[in-house]
């Protein structure tokens, strides 16, 4: 449905799980993952099931993870250069 237009956009790198990613500057954590593919933002903790944000204007909680070491909603947080970015996608139940 949506198309991001990289060729407008310049890159920063964050820590997205561990790993050095580069992503779109300008825009929220959970459009900028969205952008480069990383659809799942969390674990379910009541069924378990991988979780991608929903809303994108901070009702629907779906896009909450660890952001620079506190849960957050990632449609609320902008994306900055260096930032430490947690979804915990490994751990049952993850964290809300």
């Amino acid at each position: 449905m949506f198309k991001h237009d990289s060729s407008t956009s310049t890159s920063i790198e964050v820590i997205l799980d561990g790993k050095p990613t580069a992503v779109p500057a300008e825009m929220n954590v959970a459009a900028a993952l969205l952008a480069i593919g990383k659809i799942e933002s969390k674990i379910s903790p009541t069924s378990h099931k991988p979780c991608s944000p929903h809303c994108l204007m901070g009702v629907c909680f779906e896009c909450l993870m660890e952001i620079n070491g506190v849960q957050r909603q990632a449609c609320m947080t902008s994306v900055t250069e260096g930032m430490v970015i947690n979804r915990n996608l490994g751990e049952e139940g993850g964290q809300s």
